[in-house]
C-alpha cells in the first residue's frame, strides 16, 4: 500500500495537538492551549491562513518572515513542480551543479561589488556558523563579538553569539571566544576591537528580538572601527533581508558595506529551507585555499535542486512584483494608520522598525488607575501586558502576531511583503479595539490570572 497524503490528512487531521504533544514538544502544546492558539490550520494563501472551521486569519507573523511572498505563491509552486517533473540530478556531491551557480550569481548581483562568493546552507543559523568559521580562518583571529539581545540562531555555535539569556540558560558552557557588547554602543565596541584579536563583529541591522534600531551615527562608527582594526563586519540579514525593511538589504538604510552577509527565511519562498553566507572572494579563498581544502567546509544538502529553484523563483517574484518598494509603501501606510492610536491609547507608546518589520511598544500610562493596573500585571510576569494584545488580536480578530521577546512589552509585526492597504486597515481597526478593551481593569486582571496559573512554568 503506497503513501497517500490525502488519506493521512483525512484520517489523522484532528490529532495534531495530541501527536505533537506526545512525540515532539509537549510544552509547546501547553503554551498554545493556554494562550488560545490551538487551531487546526488546513490551508494558507497569500496573507491568510484558514482553519478546519473555515475561519480566516490574517498572518502578520509570516512564519517569522519566511512567507515574504505570502503563502502558496503560484510562481513558486509552478517552479517546484517543473523541477520535480524534470527529474534533475540532485546532490551528486562530486559535482558543480548549475542551479547553485546561477542562484549564487543572482545573489551576488544584488549585493555590493566587493562580494564574490556564496556558500549555501539549510538555515540561517547554519549560515551564521559558516560566517564565523570563514572569518576566523580569513583573519587568523579567535574572538567574535555580538550584541546583547541579538538573535543569530540556536545551534551551538550560533547560540554562543546569541544575546538572549533565555535561550542560553542551561546549555553552558558555550564555546570560547564569543563576547558581548551593547547594541548601539560604539565606544564599547571600540574597547574590544582595540585588543586586536577580534575576527568578526556579527550584528543584525535591526534586532529581531525587540525590533531594536540603532542610529546612523552608530553604524558609521561600526563601519569605520571594523575597517580600522581589521575585523570583518558580518551583517546578519536572515530576517531583515530580501525586502522586508523596504530595501533589499536592511544594511542599505545606513550605507553599510559588510564583509560577510547572511540570509535565509524569505529566500525559501516558504517551501524549501535554504540559506546563504555571502562574502568576498578574498575571504572565501582563505578557506578554500588549495585543492586539498576544497571540501573543508561543506553541508550535505547545501546545493539541492529544490532549494536552488525556490531561491531563484523567489528572487524573480521579488523583482516582478516590485515587492521591495511595496514593503516600503505598505510600511508607510501602516505607520500612518497607527499614528492616531498613539495619541488615543496611553498604553501604546511607540512604533519602531523599518518597512514591514515593526515593533509596537507598550507601557504604563503616566498616572492614574491604569498605571496601577499595568504594574499589577507586570508583577505577575514582566512583559505580560504584550500578551494582552497578542491574544485578543488572534482570538477576537483572527490576526496572528507575536511578542517580540521574553520579558518585554513589544509586539512584533512581520506581514508578508504582498500585504497592502486592505491588510493595514484590518490590523489598525483590530488593534484600536483591543487597546480599548485592554484599558479596562477587568481585562488586565483576567489575563494575569489565566496566564500565571502555572501553565507556562518552564521546568515542569
Amino acid at each position: 500500500m503506497g503513501f497517500e497524503l490525502s488519506e493521512v490528512l483525512s484520517a489523522r487531521g484532528g490529532e495534531h495537538l495530541r501527536l505533537y504533544g506526545e512525540h515532539v514538544n509537549p510544552q509547546l502544546v501547553r503554551v498554545l492551549r493556554t494562550i488560545g492558539f490551538d487551531r487546526r490550520y488546513v490551508r494558507g494563501e497569500g496573507c491568510y491562513l484558514y482553519d478546519a472551521e473555515g475561519r480566516r486569519y490574517l498572518d502578520f507573523l509570516s512564519g517569522f518572515g519566511v512567507f515574504a511572498l505570502g503563502r502558496s505563491h503560484p510562481a513558486l509552486k509552478k517552479a517546484l513542480h517543473e523541477a520535480l517533473e524534470a527529474d534533475l540530478p540532485s546532490l551528486v556531491q562530486m559535482d558543480a551543479p548549475l542551479l547553485a551557480g546561477v542562484l549564487a550569481e543572482e545573489l551576488l548581483k544584488r549585493t555590493h561589488p566587493g562580494m564574490g562568493r556564496v556558500f549555501f546552507t539549510n538555515s540561517g543559523a547554519e549560515a551564521v556558523e559558516a560566517a564565523v568559521k570563514f572569518a576566523r580562518r580569513a583573519t587568523a583571529r579567535r574572538r567574535t563579538l555580538h550584541c546583547d539581545h541579538g538573535f543569530h540562531g540556536l545551534t551551538y555555535g550560533a547560540l554562543s553569539l546569541n544575546g538572549g539569556k533565555e535561550f542560553r540558560e542551561g546549555f553552558g558552557p558555550l564555546l570560547e571566544g564569543f563576547d558581548e557588547v551593547p547594541f548601539g554602543d560604539a565606544d564599547a565596541l571600540e574597547r574590544e576591537l582595540r585588543k586586536g584579536d577580534v575576527a568578526a563583529f556579527v550584528v543584525e541591522p535591526i534586532q529581531g528580538k525587540g525590533v531594536n534600531v540603532a542610529p546612523r551615527a552608530y553604524w558609521d562608527a561600526v563601519q569605520e572601527l571594523c575597517h580600522r582594526h581589521g575585523t570583518l563586519l558580518v551583517v546578519d540579514e536572515v530576517q531583515t533581508g530580501l525586502g522586508r525593511t523596504g530595501r533589499l538589504w536592511a544594511h542599505e538604510h545606513w550605507g553599510l558595506v559588510p564583509d560577510i552577509l547572511t540570509t535565509s527565511k524569505a529566500l525559501s519562498g516558504g517551501y524549501v529551507p535554504v540559506g546563504a553566507m555571502i562574502c568576498s572572494a578574498e575571504v572565501s579563498d582563505r578557506v578554500y585555499s588549495s585543492m586539498d581544502r576544497a571540501l573543508v567546509h561543506s553541508s550535505t544538502f547545501k546545493n539541492n535542486v529544490l532549494a536552488m529553484v525556490a531561491g531563484l523563483a523567489t528572487l524573480q517574484v521579488i523583482d516582478d512584483e516590485d515587492l521591495v518598494d511595496r514593503a516600503r509603501r505598505t510600511g508607510d501606510a501602516l505607520a500612518k494608520g497607527l499614528a492616531p492610536l498613539l495619541d488615543k491609547h496611553d498604553l501604546f507608546q511607540l512604533v519602531r522598525g523599518e518597512g514591514l518589520m515593526v515593533g509596537l511598544v507598550f507601557g504604563p500610562p503616566a498616572s492614574g488607575a491604569g498605571r496601577a493596573r499595568f504594574r499589577l500585571v507586570e508583577l505577575a510576569h514582566k512583559g505580560l501586558f504584550s500578551q494582552l494584545v497578542v491574544g485578543p488580536l488572534f482570538q477576537r480578530h483572527g490576526i496572528l502576531t507575536q511578542v517580540a521577546g521574553d520579558s518585554m512589552n513589544v509586539v512584533k509585526l512581520l506581514p508578508p511583503l504582498v500585504a497592502g492597504q486592505e491588510e493595514v486597515d484590518l490590523f489598525v481597526e483590530a488593534l484600536d479595539d483591543v487597546l480599548g478593551s485592554a484599558s479596562k481593569g477587568s481585562a488586565l486582571v483576567g489575563l494575569a490570572t489565566s496566564l500565571t496559573r502555572g501553565a507556562l512554568r518552564r521546568d515542569r
